[in-house]
Parts: C-alpha cells; structure tokens; sequence
C-alpha cells in the first residue's frame, strides 16, 4: 500500500513574509496564527511531514493535512474561515442614541 504524501508548499518571499506577518502581529487571532505556522514550518527546507509538523506545533495531524492542502490549493486566502451556515442573527443592530 503506498504512503500518502503531503502536498508539498513553495512560497515567494512575498508569500512567506505575509505569513510571518500573521504568525507574529498580536492582533492576529490565534486560530490564524497557528495555520500560518503551519505553513511556514510546512514550507521549511526539511520538508516534514504532517505528523512532525503536529509534533512540533502541539496540534492533531489532520489539523495539519487541512491547512497544508487549503493553502496549496487558495494560498494565503485559503486559511480564513469559510462563512457558517446557520440561522441568520435575530436581532438588528443596535440603533446610534441621539447625540444632545
């Protein structure tokens, strides 16, 4: 049976700092951090495997499969979160009070 391999990830240095910028800024939130750091490691001239890549960053390997292969599939757009379906909200937004 043969060993599944993983998307392989080559970045421009255009792409890689853009990454860096996600994995770094405190205003990043930490969901999008971790998958830029993902691909950052993913990218690296070692070329590890998911599981290495898991080991490393503290998270689950299909954690790491899905965003290696969103990213190699959309790029940097491909690791924000797809719109939810669901009830839409119930409430308007708040009315702006009469400034006096």
């Amino acid at each position: 049976m043969p060993v599944p391999r993983a998307k392989p990830i080559c970045l421009s240095d255009e792409q890689r700092q853009g990454l860096q910028r996600l994995a770094r800024a405190a205003s990043t939130p930490q969901s999008l951090a971790l998958r830029a750091r993902i691909v950052l490691r993913a990218a690296d001239d070692d070329l590890p495997t998911n599981l290495r890549i898991a080991s490393e960053l503290g998270c689950d390997n299909t954690t790491v499969a899905c965003w290696r292969g969103r990213f190699a599939e959309r790029g940097i757009e491909g690791l924000l979160d797809r719109p939810r379906s669901g009830r839409p909200p119930v409430f308007s937004p708040p009315a702006e009070a009469p400034r006096p």
